[in-house]
């Protein structure tokens, strides 16, 4: 029994893999302040044992405490002269004009912030040494603040962590500790310190949480999707937080890498759209993107993840007039409680859900298969709050609502595809999250798209994404050297102990030696720039040529400069899960549903239910496609086809 679970802002999302092969699917309302309240209560609803159960899910636990601030109170070791290297950061500025910008507080407080010997220089010489002295006055300090977390992060640690070792085992006991050469041995002393602060600062909370969930599924096998794609499991989860800060967004990738590979489709731009905010990505010929330069809140993450871009605009998303009389749609987000208000749940502003409810695209009798009831009375009055002010009618308002949420998750898909390069012509455009399927047409259109696939599960997309992603480990250590004369040897020696690192953690976690695959990478840069791109090694000539020619590619130039590898990467991965969709069933045409109401539409249209649509049955729009976790509105002047596994491919 496999349960993939994705915990959103407003729902918790359940895919159940039962014996049989059958999918299940199911939704909860999330309980923010105790995830695992939300996951518990789900199980309980499917009727499982949670013997004999295995549990994949994406956290948003790691997330949240950054974001909000609730991490552990963490202590700061750096090199004696560095303590400070937190504070400082990049001297960049948030407001570039701004000549008096206030000073952020700093991650951890001053007084935290401690220093000891134990300093190596660039080549990995010892510089100063780490004395007894060093590490008795570290621990005295220590027990004097009490801190739950310690951060140790030493001067190029990543050439040799001796030292940072030794310093662990001056720290107190019970007192998580992180350290920066296990964390991210590579160079970059601030990114480095970064990574390491998070990991000490969610690491408590990580493993508080898995500690209770655990608690409430004895006997089950419990692993958490990682930031970049691949689960592990949850005793490592919790030693390795910060590897979970997008941890739900890689379930939603990865499921739509699962289910595009089954429609045929390799190139694929996604969004994924649910009740707070809208996640968009890419998968470029079957591989998701990955990035080193992510971010969360002001903080640099120089962990691999996936390159997505975040946006606060999700069917909670709050509108409102502006002091200037604009019309303004999120960040703001009415969340699960009390939500929007056609939930009925206490909920007055309106969100851009009551505004699809108010244009008659969504079915207030079939949200959630009809367990939830929406009520379009109170979606009217929260709407024509903001329809007053504006002069404008109810549902003038509310569709004003929607293309304003709409030009923002067009601009996010730009910034995720423009920007980076790539046409979004070229790619087919695939929705999911609860609210993706109301808005996919719109988007296509925006982007000059003609292809557009709302999978089979969509609602529950990133949930099915965490059983279709394979156990993984990725690794990486700083050689920075030249490509040219280089030392052979050398580095084929370092990725052979990052690939038995590798090996040795996946092998910890019961998957047999035969069933992985190892992936080498490097980073490389021309000699003087300050970023590296990514591309697969297959020795020094290779990689030359291979750069150049990405680089020409992504920037429009290539250089006659020296070529250097900074970094050697290592991905090490199990098996994918033996999971596959089941084909639609054959069958006559149906008929529709209803026939409803739909603003802007001159007579009623159809509503047909998803699960009647046998497989290559084609309709045209307008048209409303229900299912149990979703909606899919088929705008004017496009066409929807069921393909053999029930995903719907929309064409222009």
């Amino acid at each position: 029994m496999l349960l993939g679970v994705d915990t959103g802002g407003t729902f918790t999302d359940f895919v159940l893999l039962d014996g049989a092969g059958r999918l299940r699917v199911h939704k909860v309302l999330s309980t923010p302040e105790a995830p695992e309240r939300a996951i518990l209560q789900g199980v309980r609803e499917l009727g499982l044992e949670p013997a004999g159960l295995t549990l994949v899910h994406g956290s948003t636990v790691a997330t949240n405490a950054v974001l909000e601030g609730k991490g552990a109170r963490t202590a700061f070791v750096a090199s004696r002269g560095f303590a400070d290297l937190l504070a400082i950061g990049r001297q960049s500025r948030e407001r570039l004009y701004d000549l008096q910008p206030p000073a952020p507080p700093p991650p951890v407080p001053p007084e935290l912030c401690l220093e000891t010997g134990g300093r190596l220089g660039p080549d990995g010489t010892v510089v100063e040494p780490l004395t007894g002295e060093d590490l008795a006055a570290l621990r005295a300090a220590l027990e004097r603040l009490r801190p739950e977390a310690v951060a140790v992060c030493l001067l190029f640690a990543f050439r040799d962590g001796r030292f940072e070792r030794e310093v662990a085992r001056a720290v107190p006991e019970g007192c998580f500790t992180a350290l920066s050469s296990e964390v991210l041995p590579e160079y970059r002393e601030y990114e480095r310190a970064v990574a390491t602060w998070l990991t000490a600062y969610v690491g408590p909370r990580v493993a508080g949480y898995l500690g209770r969930l655990a608690a409430g599924l004895p006997g089950a096998a419990i692993a958490v999707m990682q930031s970049a794609g691949g689960t592990l499991a949850a005793a490592e989860a919790a030693r390795l937080g910060a590897h979970l800060l997008l941890s739900g967004p890689a379930g939603g990738l990865a499921g739509a890498r699962f289910v595009g590979e089954a429609a045929g489709r390799r190139r694929l731009l996604t969004f994924d759209m649910g009740g707070t905010s809208t996640d968009v990505g890419l998968v470029a010929d079957g591989e998701i993107r990955l990035t080193g330069e992510g971010r969360i809140g002001r903080f640099p993450v120089a962990l691999p993840m996936v390159d997505m871009h975040t946006i606060g605009a999700g069917g909670g998303s709050i509108a409102r007039v502006d002091a200037g009389g604009m019309l303004r749609v999120g960040p703001e987000s009415a969340g699960a409680d009390p939500g929007p208000a056609c939930y009925g749940r206490g909920g007055t502003e309106p969100t851009v859900t009551d505004a699809n409810l108010v244009l008659g695209r969504l079915l207030p009798e079939a949200f959630l298969g009809g367990a939830m009831r929406l009520d379009p009375r109170a979606a009217r009055a929260a709407v024509a709050r903001v329809a007053r002010p504006l002069g404008l009618g109810v549902e003038e308002a509310a569709l004003g609502i929607v293309r304003l949420a709409n030009e923002r998750m067009a601009q996010a898909l730009r910034v995720i595809s423009v920007e980076r390069g790539e046409d979004p012509r070229a790619h087919t455009l695939v929705s999911f999250g609860g609210a993706g399927g109301l808005h996919v047409c719109a988007l296509a259109e925006a982007l000059g798209m003609r292809e557009a696939l709302v999978p089979v599960h969509a609602g529950v997309l990133s949930a099915l994404g965490m059983l279709a992603a394979p156990r993984t480990r990725r690794l990486s250590r700083t050689l920075a050297v030249p490509l040219a004369g280089l030392d052979a040897a050398s580095v084929e020696r370092a990725y052979a102990e990052l690939e038995a690192a590798g090996r040795a953690a996946l092998a910890a976690e019961g998957l047999e030696a035969c069933d992985l695959r190892c992936e080498r990478l490097a980073d490389l840069r021309y000699a003087g720039q300050s970023f590296t791109l990514t591309l697969p090694w297959r020795g020094a000539a290779a990689a030359a040529e291979a750069f150049h020619a990405l680089h020409e590619r992504r920037y429009g130039h290539r250089l006659d400069l020296p070529v250097e590898l900074v970094n050697v990467r290592v991905a090490v991965r199990g098996p994918r899960p033996a999971l596959a969709l089941a084909p639609a069933p054959a069958g006559p045409a149906p008929a529709p549903a209803a026939r409803v109401r739909v603003h802007g539409v001159a007579v009623p249209v159809p509503v047909w239910r998803r699960e009647a649509l046998p497989a290559g049955f084609a309709f045209e729009g307008p048209a409303l496609v229900a299912e149990t976790v979703a909606t899919t509105w088929v705008a004017p002047g496009w066409r929807a086809e069921v393909d053999r596994w029930g995903n719907l491919l929309l064409g222009r």
